[in-house]
């Protein structure tokens, strides 16, 4: 269970792009601890997404207090959250800076994402159970 001050981290660990991101991004202390959570194991988290209808695979998310923030909100809520000299700290700052940045540059990212699990023959973690929607 998380602390409440702690800012949680949905994201797919299968997916190299996304665990290269989501473990090098941080964010500023005063902010709370960034505790990152794999979206293929079981959590509370995961069963408020789902209760929510937001398909996992299509989005990151971002839980801050009892806000959820998905897919280019939650990448924006990162950036403007995000602390630190490293070179994926500046480039999310710069290139999600702002929410129509964040609309702009995420379906691309997403894209990149879906097209190597598939290359990959990775399963999608198909959260709402939808039929025929296990593979990429």
């Amino acid at each position: 269970m998380a602390a409440s001050d702690d800012i949680q981290l949905v994201y797919d660990r299968e997916c190299p792009v996304c665990e290269y991101y989501c473990q090098r991004v941080d964010v500023d202390a005063s902010a709370g601890r960034l505790v990152r959570i794999d979206a293929r194991e079981p959590s509370e988290v995961m069963d408020e997404i789902t209760a929510l209808g937001l398909d996992i695979d299509e989005g990151m998310v971002v839980k801050i207090d009892d806000r959820i923030y998905y897919g280019s909100d939650a990448i924006h809520e990162l950036a403007k959250l995000s602390a630190g000299p490293g070179v994926v700290n500046r480039l999310s700052r710069l290139t999600f800076r702002t929410p129509a940045m964040a609309r702009f540059f995420y379906p691309m990212l997403k894209a990149v994402r879906n097209l190597l699990l598939k290359l990959l023959g990775r399963s999608r973690i198909n959260n709402l159970d939808q039929s025929n929607n296990d593979w990429f």
